[in-house]
C-alpha cells in the first residue's frame, strides 16, 4: 500500500465533501452546512500563506482522507496543531499511522529549519474517539489529559477533548 500526501488543491473539495458526512464528523459535532464546507476548502488553501499546511492523503493515487498541521494559540504559546479523517472505506488498513508519520516528518524538517517555529505539535481528538486517540499514542505523542477545546477555532462551540502534545525538535 502506498500513502503519500499532496498539499491540498482547489480539485479537493470533493474530498472534502465526502469527507463531511454524519459518520465522519460524528466526534466534531457533525456535517456542515454547503456554506460552512465552502469557507472551510477556502482556509485550507489559505493554510500555507499561515505556516500550516493541508494535505490530502492517497492511498495508491485514490483520495483516503486529510491531514493537517498549522499553528494556533493554546495557553498562552504558538503550537503546531493536527488534525485528520480518514474515509471509512480505508480505515483499518495503517492509513492514518501512515499518513501521520509522513506529516510529521515533513513538519519535523520545516521545524528544523525554522528556529522560530513551535517546537511542540498537539492533536485534540474528543476523549470519545477512541481511534483517533490510539493513533496520537501510536504516533508517540504524550496524553495531557482532557480538556476544552473550541473547534473550530472562534466559533463558541467547545468539545471535550484530549490534549495529546508531541516535541517536534
Amino acid at each position: 500500500m502506498d500513502v503519500r500526501l499532496e498539499p491540498w488543491s482547489d480539485s479537493r473539495f470533493g474530498l472534502l465533501e465526502r469527507i463531511n458526512t454524519p459518520l465522519m464528523r460524528r466526534h466534531v459535532g457533525g456535517p456542515e452546512t454547503p456554506e460552512q464546507l465552502l469557507l472551510r476548502h477556502r482556509r485550507y488553501l489559505e493554510l500555507p500563506s499561515l505556516g500550516g499546511v493541508m494535505y490530502a492523503v492517497l492511498v495508491d493515487g485514490e483520495e483516503a482522507g486529510s491531514i493537517a498541521h498549522h499553528r494556533r494559540g493554546w495557553r498562552g504559546a504558538e503550537v503546531h496543531e493536527t488534525g485528520w479523517n480518514v474515509l471509512p472505506e480505508f480505515q483499518g488498513r495503517g492509513v492514518a499511522l501512515a499518513a501521520g508519520r509522513a506529516m510529521l516528518a515533513a513538519l519535523r524538517a520545516e521545524v528544523a529549519a525554522d528556529p522560530a517555529s513551535p517546537g511542540v505539535l498537539h492533536a485534540f481528538p474528543a476523549v470519545d474517539n477512541a481511534a483517533s486517540n490510539a493513533l496520537c499514542a501510536r504516533l508517540g505523542f504524550t496524553d495531557g489529559g482532557p480538556c476544552d477545546f473550541e473547534y473550530p477555532q472562534r466559533s463558541g462551540r467547545f468539545l471535550r477533548s484530549t490534549d495529546w502534545h508531541l516535541a517536534l525538535r
